[in-house]
């Protein structure tokens, strides 16, 4: 069980306001600094917060390669690569563009991985919601991820004595990243459920990387129903079954109905239920944030897994500060002249969004338990 003894602590960063991966790119829209403002909207961080430590590129070589880290200064310091760094590192390409902090942001959220992993020494529970980058590579970046932060998380983790992890991803997308890192390494269980069909186009459900790896690829559509019976049936016997020191969760936003980037179906609900049930598991739990590409679904899901997190009662309608804060998401145009649903601005919690468990789950679901 996480130490109910700590305070719950959340790290963020003044640099992600205003910063962006360019107008057209996905991740154009405002989200740590909007979870950010929304907490402190309700009044959830007084004593709480700390700011995120910049890492050191030394400590970056922890998994990264010096030549990479290298690249990834200079691309900032330029503004610009060459073709051959563009080739080699994959910076400056359609998904990975050269941006004004294109060093210095990922090595701020890689900073607050790392000083979760710390925070959590001797017990506790962090959330670093500008975390859970995990596509990010050695030697080059891959997915909108330039750093890995939660191989890094895990690696510091180790480096302070606490061998036994579970890391747990529940974005849209499979954490091939964390998989590279970890796969065959009895000290680690993987557990990914992720949109089947959906780049990276890894983590099939036969791919067991060595036999630490658990792979779900769920079908779109996929329900708050369904992911209670992935809880049930998967996440939790296998993290209950490794016994671990610490658990690692990664809680992608894009998952959600509302994101522009999958077709999966959940609620946020989903998220907050996962992390409820988790946090008994082990006396470490850091929680990191990953994809999510609607400005309000991802907003909404971050603040209210702080919420659970931190004991926070979530109102059925949010206070005038905090329903400015979503308001002007859409002031500042991030609704690109689209219609936002109300309750986008005036709740955090979604709606259930509940279904039946399909046959193809049941099944997978099965396939893994056998294992």
């Amino acid at each position: 069980m996480a130490d109910s003894k700590r305070a719950p602590v959340f790290i963020g960063s003044e640099i992600y306001r205003g910063s962006s991966y360019g107008g057209w790119h996905p991740l154009r829209v405002p989200r740590v600094s909007t979870v950010m403002d929304l907490a402190r909207a309700m009044g959830w961080l007084e004593g709480r917060y700390r700011t995120s430590p910049r890492a050191k590129p030394s400590a970056l070589m922890a998994w990264h390669t010096p030549e990479y880290v290298e690249a990834l200064q200079d691309a900032e310091a330029a503004g610009v690569v060459t073709d051959a760094v563009r080739l080699r590192h994959g910076l400056g390409t359609h998904s990975n563009p050269v941006f004004a902090e294109v060093f210095r942001r990922p090595a701020t959220s890689a900073g607050a991985a790392m000083l979760a992993a710390d925070l959590v020494r001797d017990g506790g529970v962090v959330y670093t919601p500008a975390g859970g980058t995990h596509h990010g590579m050695p030697d080059r970046a891959n997915g909108f991820c330039y750093l890995n932060d939660p191989v890094l998380c895990i690696l510091t983790l180790r480096r302070l004595g606490i061998t036994r992890v579970a890391y747990v991803d529940i974005d849209a997308h499979h954490c091939d990243g964390v998989e590279h890192a970890f796969a065959g390494d009895a000290r680690v269980t993987l557990v990914s459920v992720h949109e089947e069909g959906r780049w990276p186009f890894t983590g099939k459900l036969e791919d067991d990387g060595g036999g630490n790896c658990f792979n779900l690829p769920v079908p779109k559509g996929f329900n708050d129903t369904e992911m209670r019976a992935v809880l049930d049936g998967l996440i939790l016997p296998r993290v209950a079954a490794h016994r671990p020191e610490a658990i690692v969760l990664q809680c992608g936003a894009d998952a959600l109905l509302e994101d522009p980037l999958s077709r999966l179906a959940l609620s946020n609900n989903a998220h907050r239920g996962v992390v409820a049930a988790l946090r008994h598991l082990a006396p470490r739990l850091i929680v990191v944030g990953g994809g999510g590409y609607n400005p309000w679904s991802v907003a909404r899901c971050w603040a209210g897994v702080w919420a659970t997190l931190a004991g926070e009662e979530i109102p059925d309608r949010l206070p005038q500060a905090a329903e400015a804060v979503l308001r002007a998401l859409a002031g500042a145009g991030h609704d690109r002249g689209r219609p936002v649903a109300e309750a986008l601005f005036t709740t955090l919690n979604d709606s259930p969004r509940e279904g039946p468990v399909r046959d193809e789950i049941r099944v997978r679901l099965q396939r893994l338990a056998a294992r």
